[in-house]
C-alpha cells in the first residue's frame, strides 16, 4: 500500500504559524461529502461488527483509539491540507474498485479480515481519487494506522498465540527454575508446586503486543522525528512485549507458592496491566538511550 510505503518517514506536523492563512478551504467538500455517504452506506455492517469485536474481544481494546488518533493527526494538519489544491486522480478509482471486489469476495466467502481490510483500501482510494498524490502523502500515517483496527486474521492469530505460549512458557519456566522454584513445563502448562499454571491465549502476550506495537508508532510520531529511531521502536516493542508477558507468568508463578487464589481473578487482570505499564515505561526509556547513544556519537564525530 502507498500508506505503508511512507509512514515511517512521515513528519510530525510543523509547530511554527502559517505566513497566510486562506480564507476558504480548497478541498472538495461536495466529493467528501457524497463519497463519505457511500462509505457509510455500503460498509455500515462491516463497522458495526468491528466495533462490537472492539468491545468484546480483549485483544482488540485499543481499537476505539486508532480512528480517534488518526483523526486528531488529521487535524493537526488541517491548515496545510486546506492550501494544497486538490488534484484528482484517477487511479484511485482503481484502489477503490479494489476496496470493492474485496468487500464482495469476503462478504460472500464470510471472510470477515478481508472485508474489514476493504474499507481501509477503499478509503485509501477515495483520498487518492479526491485530493491527489500529495495529499495522499500528507495523510500516509493516519492512513496507515488505520490497519491497527483491524483484527488480525484468525489463522495467523492462532499461530503467533501458540508460539507465544510455548515462549513465555519456556522463559518462565527458566526464571522460576533461577529462582529455585521447582517447575515441571509440559508445553504451555507449568507445574508448580502448589498449583498447575496453564498459560492459556489470554496470557500469551498477544494483546499486549498488538497495543504496544501500535503505541509505539504513535509515540515515535510524536516525539521522535529520525525515520531510523521510529523503526527501532517499532520492532523493539516485540522483544519487549515477549519479556513483559513471560515477567507476568514468572511472577504468578510465584505469587501461586504464596496465595494460589491470587493467579486469577482481580488481581490477575491489574497484574497484566501493571506488567503492559511497565513495558510501556521500558519503551520510553530505551528511546531516551536510543537518542542519548546518537547524540553522543554525533558530538564524537564532529570532534
Amino acid at each position: 500500500m502507498i500508506a505503508i510505503v511512507i509512514f515511517f518517514g512521515f513528519e510530525p506536523p510543523n509547530m511554527t504559524p502559517a505566513l497566510e492563512t486562506p480564507s476558504k478551504s480548497k478541498l472538495p467538500w461536495a466529493g467528501i461529502a457524497w463519497f463519505g455517504v457511500l462509505l457509510i452506506a455500503c460498509y455500515a455492517p462491516v463497522l458495526r461488527a468491528l466495533v462490537r469485536q472492539w468491545n468484546n474481544d480483549p485483544d482488540m481494546g485499543h481499537g476505539f483509539f486508532v480512528p480517534l488518533i488518526a483523526a486528531y493527526i488529521i487535524w493537526q494538519h488541517r491548515e496545510e491540507l486546506a492550501v494544497i489544491p486538490p488534484q484528482p486522480n484517477w487511479w484511485g478509482l482503481l484502489v477503490v474498485a479494489l476496496g470493492g471486489i474485496q468487500l464482495v469476495i469476503g462478504t460472500l466467502g464470510a471472510e470477515l479480515f478481508t472485508t474489514r481490510m476493504s474499507f481501509v483500501v477503499t478509503l485509501i482510494g477515495v483520498v487518492w481519487t479526491l485530493g491527489g498524490t500529495v495529499i495522499l502523502r500528507k495523510l500516509a500515517f493516519p492512513l496507515f494506522l488505520l490497519f491497527f483496527m483491524l483484527p488480525i486474521p484468525a489463522v495467523i492469530y492462532s499461530a503467533a498465540t501458540f508460539k507465544l505460549q510455548i515462549l513465555a512458557s519456556q522463559l518462565a519456566d527458566g526464571a522460576l527454575t533461577v529462582l529455585n522454584i521447582p517447575v515441571l513445563r509440559e508445553g504451555n502448562v507449568l507445574e508448580l508446586p502448589n498449583q498447575r499454571l496453564s498459560v492459556v491465549d489470554a496470557c500469551s502476550g498477544i494483546r499486549s503486543l498488538l497495543s504496544l506495537t501500535f503505541l509505539s508508532l504513535v509515540y515515535g510520531y510524536f516525539f521522535e522525528s529520525k525515520t531510523w529511531v521510529r523503526v527501532v521502536l517499532f520492532f523493539s516493542t516485540i522483544p519487549i512485549a515477549i519479556i513483559a508477558n513471560a515477567s507476568r507468568v514468572t511472577i504468578t508463578g510465584v505469587i501461586t507458592q504464596v496465595k494460589p487464589e491470587l493467579a486469577e481473578g482481580f488481581f490477575h487482570e491489574a497484574e497484566g496491566w501493571v506488567i503492559f505499564m511497565v513495558a510501556l515505561v521500558i519503551l520510553i526509556v530505551w528511546h531516551q538511550i536510543l537518542v542519548r547513544g546518537s547524540n553522543f556519537v554525533a558530538a564524537r564525530r564532529s570532534r
